[in-house]
């Protein structure tokens, strides 16, 4: 049996409705607009580099999806936000993104267009070491490195451990689940404000000699580890991702106790808690790290 057709004097107070919704959100993006000219005068962000602040994004990231509901996807509702974010913060500082390329071009770009949108300028580079190099000489640029990229000597995280180098601020995407269309993990390096960086996780530089598969087996319950081949002493060179309750020390332990000799550390960072969700939305769950 065929529908009865929608009166058309329902269907015009309903696209009117949608119009009014339209033009209310446009004012009150342009409303936004207006309050960061204002926090760029009390910041005097052009004075201190980028804007970025991830620790905060993350937060804001979270309670956005804790509170949705509805028809609306949550990968639209997630990427509107996201451009938002990320133009506003541009237009605070503009910066550029520095991509490694290293985990393939397509799966790079969706990553960057994901969390940064089209009006940030993109820039590519065929390794981590060209989007590092990038980000140490610049103001406020950021740089995105895949967290298994393939470049170089594989540990691009060394390059993080003077003192005055960029260091690791975020960790994409800000909230995790299964299907999410930008879910390459991606960490974010930057040269850090002090009001830019998350400590919830430490990221440190590890290297190990004697690393095998069961050193690799007694610290996986305590922190994430990366790997990359350390020819020089028959051992690796870990990036170590401490959860909150963790200390180092538990993980340096844990690798002696497994026959491995720890022979230096340094710290290259840090990021906001990972967090999961359900497809359907639900409240986002802490895993740990």
């Amino acid at each position: 049996m065929t529908k009865p057709t929608p009166p058309f004097s329902a269907l015009a107070q309903l696209r009117a409705d949608i119009d009014r919704i339209d033009a209310e959100m446009h004012r009150l993006l342009m409303e936004r607009g207006e309050i960061i000219d204002r926090l760029v005068a009390v910041k005097q962000t052009s004075e201190s580099g980028s804007a970025f602040r991830p620790a905060r994004e993350a937060d804001m990231m979270r309670r956005l999806v804790a509170r949705h509901h509805g028809r609306l996807p949550l990968d639209t509702v997630e990427s509107i936000w996201r451009v938002i974010i990320a133009t506003f913060t541009w237009v605070q500082a503009p910066y550029t993104v520095h991509a490694d390329l290293s985990a393939g071009e397509a799966v790079m770009r969706d990553v960057v267009r994901f969390h940064f949108g089209f009006t940030v300028p993109f820039v590519t580079h065929v390794g981590a070491a060209g989007a590092l190099a990038a980000v140490a000489a610049s103001k406020g640029d950021l740089a995105l490195v895949p967290a298994a990229s393939l470049s170089g000597n594989g540990a691009w995280w060394t390059a993080l451990e003077a003192a005055g180098a960029p260091k690791i601020i975020a960790r994409l995407p800000f909230v995790e689940r299964a299907d999410h269309p930008a879910g390459l993990p991606t960490f974010v390096v930057a040269r850090p404000a002090l009001d830019a960086v998350a400590n919830e996780v430490t990221t440190v530089s590890v290297r190990v000699a004697g690393w095998g598969p069961q050193v690799a087996s007694a610290i996986a319950p305590l922190a994430d580890t990366i790997a990359a081949p350390d020819r020089a002493l028959d051992g690796a060179m870990l990036l170590v991702s401490l959860p909150p309750e963790r200390a180092l020390d538990d993980v340096l332990v844990a690798m002696r106790q497994a026959g491995a000799s720890v022979r230096n550390t340094a710290l290259v960072g840090g990021h906001a808690s990972r967090y999961t969700v359900a497809r359907d939305g639900a409240q986002p769950v802490p895993v740990g790290r």
